[in-house]
């Protein structure tokens, strides 16, 4: 698979994911500004282990699928890149639709240039994983983002809590980028 191909894919997926936050934007507002950085992280964690019970049980009794659920930590680790930035906390939590739509934008940006970054480096690796690995990597970014904020964001080595959100969101992008290519076979 090219990497020009991947890109579009990703890119599919992302306006699926902006669309789903525009419209919550404008049926809303941004009320998620008032969540902290941690509370998202508990919002990614409870998504991500609905995807892996329903992946280990098969079935689910909410008919609500795993897509919305990997849509969801998207969003959310896009609004916890958001509130994490330095220059967000100035602004007002209510803001107008089209600035949180910018400020998502440049999020993701920064997401999907590390994505071709690591496809370039890691020759596209995660095409040949399941899924359920992915989630079982959102999960363990997670356990890792809530350790560092447990511990007030101090590591001695390791990334810091951006870098995990960023790598949440282009493993939620790739498992859904999967399972269009599972329907499609």
């Amino acid at each position: 698979m090219s990497q020009h191909h991947t890109t579009e894919q990703y890119d599919n997926i992302i306006r699926l994911c902006r669309d789903v936050f525009s419209k919550k934007t404008r049926d809303y507002g941004t009320a998620w500004r008032i969540l902290r950085p941690s509370s998202l992280t508990d919002q990614i964690f409870i998504k991500a282990q609905r995807i892996r019970t329903i992946q280990e049980k098969g079935h689910q009794k909410i008919n609500e699928g795993i897509e919305s659920e990997f849509v969801g930590i998207i969003n959310y680790a896009v609004m916890a890149l958001i509130q994490l930035d330095a220059k967000t906390s100035s602004l007002p939590l209510e803001m107008e639709s089209q600035q949180a739509e910018n400020l998502f934008d440049a999020s993701i940006q920064v997401a999907r240039d590390l994505m071709k970054n690591k496809n370039h480096d890691y020759g596209e690796a995660w095409r040949d994983m399941r899924i359920s690995s992915l989630t079982d990597l959102i999960l363990m970014k997670v356990l890792r983002t809530k350790q560092i904020e447990d511990n007030r964001g101090v590591t001695l080595i390791s990334e810091g809590i951006d870098a995990n959100y960023l790598d949440m969101i282009n493993y939620a992008v790739f498992a859904l980028i999967l399972m269009e290519e599972n329907k499609n076979r």
